[in-house]
């Protein structure tokens, strides 16, 4: 029975990549459909925050390419080489986002400072604000369908897409008030609006990149570690949790997690406990594909006890490990 769930697990994790996949190449067909109805509204109107807009949701759009490229790559088997899989160049994609993300905002801010310069008359403004009103909801639908999938198969990088796309949204609605301003007789009104949009975009850079960076190094949310140990101690026969180790590789976690157990059980017993410790931790905590346990016995538990004292050997200087 425990073959047969763990097996629908692993069969459920093995599908997460397309799942993404799904999502990256629907919110890609979304935005450049939104960017290209409003590109041709700027090419009319002249509009320097629709301009900033329709940028944006470029760049937002181009940065789905290496996340579907990460996704298809990850699905490859672990090699001699790359012993834990390619799901690691997911967090490369999501490096590559937040890096499209701030060259969007250099071009924004650089197109907004030139047209407060040099002003420019913007034409046609009830398209400019419908153009502007199509971006939100283009923007919306691809947030909602990013996050959720990105929080269904707990990839970090798909969430932060997916936050971008939201605050785009909310970008868009922005370029009403730039219209708007035109409208009132306050033509530089257009470019500031741009140079806020360009600060909302550092804004989402910055907050975006730090999930994505946190992973890269290895970083996990302390709560996870709180979890694991609850998992494993529901184990019957597990007396202590000393060390647990977890990382992200993609979109899955990995752990190595240290246990121990009654000094006089054999190791039959101690490896029937470690089973049941893997069962539960495998089944109560989200997103985790694997998990390595090595058991100890009571009266040597602890990575401590592990290090071997200062010796010589081949020649060698003294050393220890």
């Amino acid at each position: 029975m425990q073959g047969h769930q763990h097996r629908m697990i692993q069969q459920e994790l093995l599908l997460t990549t397309e799942r993404g996949m799904w999502a990256v190449k629907w919110s890609l067909l979304g935005l450049l459909i939104t960017a290209l109805v409003q590109a041709v509204v700027v090419f009319f109107s002249g509009s320097v925050a629709l301009l900033a807009d329709t940028l944006h949701n470029f760049a937002d759009a181009a940065t789905a390419i290496p996340l579907w490229i990460a996704f298809a790559v990850a699905r490859l088997k672990p090699t001699k080489r790359f012993t834990y899989g390619f799901g690691r160049i997911e967090d490369l994609a999501g490096v590559m986002i937040i890096v499209t993300i701030v060259l969007s905002a250099v071009v924004v801010a650089y197109t907004a400072v030139d047209r407060l310069l040099n002003p420019q008359t913007v034409d046609f403004l009830g398209v400019v604000i419908a153009a502007s009103i199509i971006g939100f909801l283009g923007n919306e639908a691809v947030a909602v369908l990013r996050t959720r999938v990105g929080h269904e198969i707990g990839s970090a990088a798909l969430i932060a897409d997916g936050h971008h796309a939201h605050v785009d949204g909310l970008t868009s609605l922005a370029v009403v008030f730039g219209a708007v301003g035109v409208w009132l007789g306050y033509p530089l009104a257009d470019p500031i609006v741009g140079l806020l949009i360009a600060a909302v975009i550092v804004r989402i850079a910055w907050i975006s990149g730090k999930e994505v960076f946190t992973r890269l190094i290895d970083g996990i949310d302390p709560e996870m570690i709180d979890a694991i140990r609850d998992a494993v101690g529901k184990a019957e026969g597990v007396v202590e949790v000393t060390e647990v180790r977890v990382r992200w590789v993609g979109h899955q976690l990995h752990s190595e997690i240290n246990m121990a157990v009654a000094s006089e059980l054999s190791v039959e017993q101690a490896h029937e406990i470690a089973t049941e410790a893997r069962h539960q931790v495998l089944h109560c905590v989200p997103y985790l594909f694997k998990a390595t346990i090595h058991v100890d016995p009571t009266s040597v538990s602890g990575e401590h006890h592990h290090q071997i004292g200062e010796h010589e050997h081949g020649g060698l200087a003294a050393h220890r490990h």
